[in-house]
């Protein structure tokens, strides 16, 4: 499982919204307070960030864990931004992709989080895979569901689909084809935040107007924390969040007994 964060608001030091608060998403990375999986996320880290003018995000990943890592928090300390995505993770599978595992994912102006795992992986996905061009598939950063799950979320961006259509979709398509598949996702393009609870815990945080905070659990004590239903579409921008209710899977319908139906034949003469 993993802890991530997503924040849109007033430029500002990543380090303040992923360091400083007191339970942040960088203490989460050993000591999480709502994690229903896992305990511990030193599996690898990434932060996403978008500059002034420039659409396409740039990125900082590692292997380790975050603590771990000298750099980060002078890096956190000076850089700037109004739009970030971040995540710490703990692997479900163990791999081999090191940094290339760790989220952010990103193409184009998105930037994506996978917290959860897919049931079944990787027999599960595969009629999925199928459905994919070759091209994506063999582009792919890493080895692991979530980039799989990517995958399939960045097939529908790419054919159009608005970012909440796209993960609402995917979660639906992979929860049928994977049941019990714990499936929070987050994307980002800069400018609004999609995701989905189904699964894990979901928090946002929202002072209307001037900035939204969407994460995996709240990094202070603010009471204005509002938690996410599971099995819910969360679409925020700088000024409003609207949740939705993803749709229940259908039964698989049962096939249609006709001797269980069809009256009693009359006995033959």
């Amino acid at each position: 499982m993993c802890r991530h964060l997503a924040y849109l608001g007033p430029e500002s030091a990543l380090g303040r919204v992923l360091v400083d608060p007191p339970h942040s998403l960088f203490r989460q990375s050993w000591a999480p307070r709502r994690q229903r999986h896992g305990t511990v996320n030193a599996d690898g880290f990434g932060v996403g960030w978008y500059a002034e003018g420039d659409p396409v995000p740039g990125r900082y990943r590692r292997s380790g864990p975050i603590w771990g890592d000298l750099s980060f928090t002078d890096l956190a300390r000076v850089v700037r931004s109004g739009a970030l995505l971040a995540a710490v993770r703990d692997a479900t599978v163990p791999g081999a992709d090191n940094e290339a595992a760790a989220a952010p994912y990103a193409a184009g102006p998105w930037l994506f989080s996978h917290n959860g795992a897919v049931a079944g992986w990787p027999r599960s996905l595969g009629h999925l895979a199928d459905g994919l061009p070759a091209a994506e598939l063999l582009s792919m950063e890493a080895r692991n569901d979530s980039a799989l799950v990517w995958a399939l979320v960045l097939n529908r961006l790419r054919a159009g689909d608005e970012e909440g259509q796209a993960l609402a979709d995917t979660v639906l398509d992979v929860a049928r084809a994977a049941p019990g598949s714990r499936l929070n996702l987050l994307l980002t393009n800069g400018e609004a935040i999609a995701a989905t609870a189904w699964g894990d815990t979901l928090w946002y945080l929202a002072e209307p107007g001037r900035s939204t905070v969407v994460a995996s659990e709240p990094y202070d004590d603010d009471p204005h924390w509002v938690e996410v239903p599971d099995r819910t579409l969360l679409a925020a921008s700088r000024t409003d969040v609207l949740l939705t209710p993803l749709k229940e899977l259908e039964e698989p319908s049962r096939p249609h007994d006709e001797s269980a139906s069809a009256p009693p034949k009359e006995p033959s003469a």
